[in-house]
């Protein structure tokens, strides 16, 4: 019996922008895609912020970072 299952694996990405938690995602997702191969999905897992003398100085966010392994 064959089998055409895909296996996938979760990678978790700590990222971060001055600009936004968007720009942060986006920092993430393109640094990921220069290592894994299959990217099908990211999840953002947590959000948080670095303060410096009262202002937000950094956006950071925890992605998990969903491919499909290869054969």
């Amino acid at each position: 019996m064959r089998s055409d299952g895909r296996v996938a694996r979760i990678t978790e990405v700590i990222s971060a922008s001055p600009k936004s938690f968007e720009d942060a995602v986006l920092v993430g997702f393109k640094r990921a895609s220069k290592t894994l191969r299959g990217i099908t999905g990211m999840k953002v897992k947590d959000y948080r912020c670095k303060v410096e003398d009262g202002k937000i100085v950094e956006f950071r966010v925890t992605l998990e970072v969903l491919f499909i392994l290869e054969s």
